[in-house]
């Protein structure tokens, strides 16, 4: 997949450093950017929006309870 695409995710989100995880029901994994407020969101299942900033790293512009 090239960077810059969009993408519509649901999964797992899990804390990670620097950044937090989003695991996918695939099993895959996505860091994620996020410029808002989400840590009381750990340990759930969340959907997001964003834009692909690299190979593994998604910047958030949505993110929401499942």
């Amino acid at each position: 997949m090239p960077r810059g695409t969009h993408h519509d995710l649901t999964g797992l989100l899990l804390e990670g450093t620097p950044y937090p995880v989003l695991r996918v029901d695939d099993g895959g994994e996505w860091r994620l950017e996020l410029v808002q407020r989400h840590r009381h969101l750990f340990g759930t299942r969340v959907r997001l929006s964003g834009t692909r900033d690299g190979f593994d790293l998604i910047a958030v512009d949505r993110i929401s309870p499942a």
